[in-house]
């Protein structure tokens, strides 16, 4: 099995995404990560999707999903040169005697505090999935009270793009 990221233009219509989600659910597969944002052109919404899969169950879903009517392209990012991003924010446990070294985690990984309260923090962070993993194995001891992510996004690099779904 390896992770596998693939870029999906869809029409910007109510249901799309029920219907790409059930797809990957008749196939019995989990869609590790899930980004869903519009594009340049309203009409069109682009997901990124990061899944766990072989070579040949990724290539029957591919074919599958391109059967969908409102799926427009379907680009695989898995071997192109990308960037790749999550945001993630995470209340942690924090009280006076704690803080100075939270902050310092905190500037280390150049994320920001976007809330402060009397005994926890929300820290904001973005980053590739290691950099989130060691952030969040830092901040588990002093206790992280509730994380959530975005899931990745994810932009070839240089000139290349994936206008219309084609990478060029």
């Amino acid at each position: 099995m390896m992770k596998y990221v693939l870029a999906v233009l869809v029409e910007n219509k109510p249901g799309v995404l029920v219907r790409v989600a059930g797809l990957f659910a008749r196939r019995g597969f989990n869609i590790e990560s899930l980004a869903v944002g519009k594009t340049l052109d309203p009409g069109i919404s682009r997901m990124t999707i990061e899944v766990d899969a072989d070579e040949k169950t990724l290539e029957q879903v591919i074919k599958q999903l391109n059967k969908l009517i409102n799926v427009i392209r379907i680009s695989n990012l898995t071997e192109e040169p990308s960037v790749n991003r999550e945001l993630v924010l995470i209340k942690v446990k924090a009280d006076a005697a704690n803080r100075a070294e939270i902050q310092q985690i905190v500037e280390t990984f150049r994320a920001k505090i976007v809330d402060v309260s009397l005994d926890s923090l929300i820290i904001e962070i973005t980053g590739n999935e290691e950099k989130l993993e060691a952030i969040a194995l830092l901040l588990s001891h002093y206790g992280i009270l509730e994380i959530v992510r975005t899931g990745k996004i994810a932009l070839l690099r240089g000139s290349k793009t994936t206008k219309n779904g084609e990478v060029k």
